[in-house]
């Protein structure tokens, strides 16, 4: 009986150690640590691209060509008419705001309208309305010729506008006279601008005549 018991201790003493014997290992795992996450990288931006810099053009002026023309009997008028046909230029009429009658323009008579106007250099008769030169390049000037001088309205004329960057081209009738310094005259009482000088014409004159003059002065 003892020895039935001393057996049963020590088959129970063995299942104790090799219970604490057999203790699990530490299970290892195959699959690699997950790296540690990176910041998102923030995406940089392409250098701007200078625009090019755009070279301001200076404006071109239009070349727009106009006649002006004072006329009282009509003869300086028929040339102009002609001018702005051939050249597709606008045509004006200088109108005097007291217009000229047939006794103001009478030569035989010293006291006349016109003979004291032109024997007074100072005289400048009013004209009836302003003529506007905005984008003119090319004026062509038209008008009598009245005791060897253009009309003193002609000085009216040139003096009271900006001719600059306006070439004149000036153009006359008259009975027997010559266009003498007309031309030049009025280019120094306007002080700028580009007076050539002036040409005179018969009434008969023909297209032929005026384009070739025309095509002289471009």
């Amino acid at each position: 009986m003892k020895t039935k018991l001393i057996v049963i201790l020590l088959l129970a003493l063995t299942l104790v150690f090799a219970g604490c014997g057999s203790t699990p290992a530490q299970a290892t795992s195959s699959t690699p640590a997950p790296a540690a996450p990176t910041p998102a990288q923030t995406p940089v931006a392409a250098p701007a691209v200078a625009a090019a810099e755009e070279t301001p053009t200076e404006a071109v002026r239009e070349n727009k060509s106009l006649v002006v023309v004072f006329s009282c009997t009509g003869t300086t008028k028929g040339i102009a008419e002609k001018i702005a046909a051939l050249t597709g230029a606008e045509l004006v009429d200088l109108v005097p705001a007291q217009p000229y009658t047939a006794e103001d323009l009478n030569y035989n008579d010293r006291s006349t309208r016109a003979t004291v106007e032109q024997n007074t250099p100072d005289a400048r008769p009013e004209i009836a309305e302003d003529i506007s030169l905005d984008g003119v390049t090319t004026l062509y000037l038209g008008y009598p010729i009245w005791w060897g001088q253009a009309p003193r309205i002609m000085s009216t004329f040139v003096e009271s506008h900006d001719f600059t960057g306006i070439t004149v081209i000036p153009f006359c009738t008259s009975g027997g006279s010559g266009a003498g310094r007309t031309g030049e005259t009025l280019g120094e009482q306007a002080g700028t601008g580009n007076f050539l000088s002036s040409t005179r014409f018969s009434s008969g004159v023909s297209d032929n005549e005026l384009q070739r003059w025309i095509d002289s002065h471009k």
